[in-house]
């Protein structure tokens, strides 16, 4: 009989109790590891996501302006350099930085200027469907966009508050309207032709709506900036278009108030150097610069402007719950020298209240959980203490001193203990795995079984039922063996 073999034959003989207590133990263990891993896991793909709102570090040329004045008089800033830098030789040092793992996204942009002819009547997005007919819309947008849709499944509906003397779009058949769309392919998109006075002689209006009909005759100047497609699509996943987005090299993409403003939509052109450029799409309206620009291709642009490898500004999207956004722009900034690196603290704040939020909610459940399970220690380790005396007293009485009574109830507490941890993480890992699979994070892995971890779990329950034995097993070393004695 000694301080091992007496807390086992006490787990053994009290094995209801001992289950109990382990069943309660492995349950919280198991819901913490699995609500830290889930919540890992939720955090990372949050913030991938959120990475699809723009970018949080702008890496641009250094820009060197002078302020022109005489006699008290501005006269205006003039730029000193061109303000554009190497595209290939900056992608490479942004993509040879330590922290190169946490860049989710880097989107260069080469800026220029086209000229487009507004078209009169304008352009305007489809009406929304009712509910009677949005499946038909639908599919009449889908048939549509692939060159197959009849004039009638295209032909949008007259603006329900038109009065009778108000012009509605020619009826299939009607002449106007076939020499109108002779020649140019239809679309599930309202028709950006301009209007001709053969139309308005015979009471018909094309099928586009603008809130200004002038006639406009001279080419206006339209920002083009040129993108890298996959990388600025996934910095802008809250962009929609009404269209399509570019298949191929000098395919182009308006800005929902620019297309408004020129009445071009898609089957277009906007014309870039000595190019001809189809529109395929227009931006449903963000709220932002985008709406006023035409995008397409940077290798168009390069090409239509003489400047090859070259790019104005890139935009960055940094996952920054791995590490400090400072560190990746020190990073940034040591990689490329001479280049004007800022990060976006506000995006980068919003971004990381919002994950951190999920990560301190999974912390305090966690919390909760722990301190629910070590209660329910403490409270049988007192019941066992109530019900043990005479058991304590004739160990006392044949010479056990009051460290080794604390030292049983201790071991008691330490073996429930690791076997709860060890058992509680490896199934919280596995619950782990089916509550990722149930909500569906395609796109984050549950982290892998990691023995360290293992470890860890299980001396830190070992140690903290240990400790919330304490209690109970310093109350068993102060009973006093002439007392229990008396109680027998």
């Amino acid at each position: 009989m000694n301080l091992l073999t007496i807390p086992v034959r006490c787990l053994r003989t009290r094995w209801l109790r001992t289950l109990t207590l382990f069943a309660v133990f492995t349950l919280g263990v198991s819901s913490i590891v699995a609500l830290h891993e889930v919540s890992k896991v939720v955090g990372d793909s949050f913030e991938r996501k959120l990475t699809s709102f723009g970018a949080n570090i702008l890496v641009a040329p250094h820009r060197e302006t002078l302020n022109v004045s005489y006699g008290g008089f501005s006269l205006g800033d003039v730029l000193l350099d061109t303000g554009r830098m190497p595209l290939t030789g900056t992608l490479e040092r942004i993509g040879s930085i330590p922290l190169k793992a946490n860049l989710a996204a880097v989107a260069p942009k080469l800026l220029a200027t086209g000229r487009a002819t507004p078209l009169v009547g304008g352009w305007a997005p489809p009406a929304p469907a009712t509910d009677a007919h949005a499946a038909r819309g639908h599919t009449s947008m889908a048939q549509a966009a692939d060159g197959h849709a009849s004039p009638e499944e295209t032909r949008p509906a007259s603006p329900p508050d038109s009065h009778p003397n108000t012009p509605h779009p020619a009826q299939p058949g009607s002449q106007p309207e076939a020499q109108h769309g002779a020649g140019r392919p239809r679309t599930g998109i309202r028709d950006a032709a301009p209007m001709d006075a053969r139309t308005h002689a015979q009471g018909t209006q094309p099928l586009a709506y603008a809130p200004e009909e002038s006639p406009h005759e001279a080419p206006v100047p339209i920002a083009v900036v040129g993108v890298a497609w996959v990388q600025e699509r996934a910095l802008k996943g809250f962009w929609n278009v009404f269209g399509r987005f570019p298949h191929g090299p000098g395919e182009v993409v308006l800005g929902h108030a620019a297309a408004m403003r020129l009445g071009i939509g898609p089957g277009g052109t906007i014309r870039l150097g000595d190019r001809e450029l189809p529109v395929t799409g227009v931006l449903d309206a963000t709220g932002s610069d985008d709406d006023g620009v035409a995008f397409t291709d940077i290798a168009t642009v390069q090409q239509a402007t003489a400047r090859h490898d070259q790019a104005s500004f890139i935009e960055v999207a940094a996952l920054c719950s791995g590490c400090p956004i400072d560190d990746i722009v020190a990073q940034l900034a040591q990689a490329a020298p001479g280049l004007d690196i800022r990060a976006l603290r506000h995006v980068v704040e919003q971004r990381m209240y919002s994950v951190r939020f999920a990560q301190d909610l999974a912390l305090t459940v966690s919390v909760v959980i722990l301190l629910t399970a070590c209660s329910m220690v403490v409270m049988s380790m007192l019941s066992s203490v109530n019900e043990r005396k005479r058991e304590i007293g004739i160990l006392r009485s044949v010479g056990f001193s009051r460290a080794h009574v604390f030292a049983v109830f201790a071991v008691e507490a330490l073996m429930v203990g690791v076997a709860s941890g060890a058992v509680g993480y490896a199934s919280g890992h596995v619950l782990a795995g089916r509550i990722i699979d149930a909500l569906h994070l395609g796109d984050g892995a549950a982290p892998p079984f990691d023995p360290v971890w293992l470890v860890l779990t299980t001396a830190g329950i070992a140690l903290l039922s240990t400790l919330a034995a304490a209690f109970p097993a310093w109350k068993a070393s102060r009973v006093e063996p002439a007392e229990a004695l008396v109680a027998l």
